[in-house]
């Protein structure tokens, strides 16, 4: 326990995370977990990005319909998360988003930003989502965070970091399952939580043009992935519901692959921000926002 303990305090996570964090160290109780327990945890090399997330999420207010700006840690709207679909998924993507940043950053070498980003989801949504999680019969996965955020501190193989990440995707496959229903069709939520993470990427993009720190492209990078793999997912559906949509979200998602080509930062900004910008708002606009 005590080797679990110093990662998350080397990650900035401390005791925030200390009750769920120690029941999956075995339930063992100590002084260690209790030490600042009224501190709100910050995850380190995201003090500026939290900001930029959190004027994401304002934006895919109008994509969703939910109050995502300033509810819970990441910009997400937790409060309307047990009722709205799109809130509730929304959570869920930012969680993938920084794992499949960790997990593709930990594949191109950065360790450290690895372990962070694999962290992060923990304190940032997980924590703040636990009564919507126990309400809907969601098990609680954030210990699969920490094994993952464990295995990439102490430099595991890629392989078995893979692994970690597989089970935090699976987890979160099964949360998705027992999402809430409110009657909107599949495309319509899949495409709210698509521009949410096309925005977010793209605030995080204004954000690396004045902040050199990696951590800040990563979360970017995230975003953008997600929103992709969600639109190969549901793409057809889209099209077939609202086809302006379809056509924006496409284009969109082409201006962030050039934004954010690989988990490494390039030493170039490749994109203007006003076209990523532009791109961006049509897709708030097509999805009625």
């Amino acid at each position: 326990m005590n080797s679990t303990l110093k990662l998350w305090t080397q990650l900035g996570l401390g005791t925030a995370l200390a009750g769920g964090m120690l029941a999956a160290c075995g339930g063992e109780s100590g002084g260690e977990g209790g030490e600042g327990a009224g501190t709100q945890a910050v995850a380190s090399g995201e003090s500026g990005a939290a900001g930029g997330e959190g004027e994401a999420g304002a934006g895919g207010e109008g994509a969703g319909g939910e109050a995502a700006g300033g509810e819970g840690e990441g910009g997400v709207a937790v409060g309307d998360a047990g009722t709205d679909p799109v809130a509730y998924g929304i959570a869920l993507a930012v969680t993938e988003a920084h794992v499949v940043a960790a997990r593709d950053a930990y594949a191109a070498g950065k360790k450290d930003a690895a372990a962070e980003m694999f962290a992060h989801p923990a304190s940032e949504v997980l924590v703040e989502m636990d009564p919507v999680f126990a309400k809907l019969g969601v098990a609680d996965f954030k210990p699969l965070l920490t094994d993952a955020a464990t295995a990439a501190a102490e430099g595991k193989s890629v392989a078995e970091v893979g692994k970690a990440y597989d089970k935090i995707i699976a987890a979160l496959r099964a949360a998705a399952a027992k999402g809430p229903d409110n009657g909107a069709t599949d495309a319509k939520v899949a495409a709210g939580v698509i521009a949410d993470q096309i925005e977010r990427a793209s605030a995080m993009y204004r954000i690396i043009a004045k902040d050199d720190r990696y951590e800040a492209y990563l979360d970017g990078y995230g975003f953008a992935k997600v929103a992709a793999s969600g639109f190969a997912t549901s793409g057809a559906a889209i099209k077939a519901e609202n086809p302006a949509l379809h056509s924006r979200i496409a284009e969109a998602l082409g201006v962030l692959k050039q934004a954010y080509p690989a988990a490494t930062r390039p030493a170039k900004l490749a994109v203007e921000q006003g076209a990523l910008s532009a791109a961006s708002s049509k897709v708030m606009l097509a999805a009625g926002s």
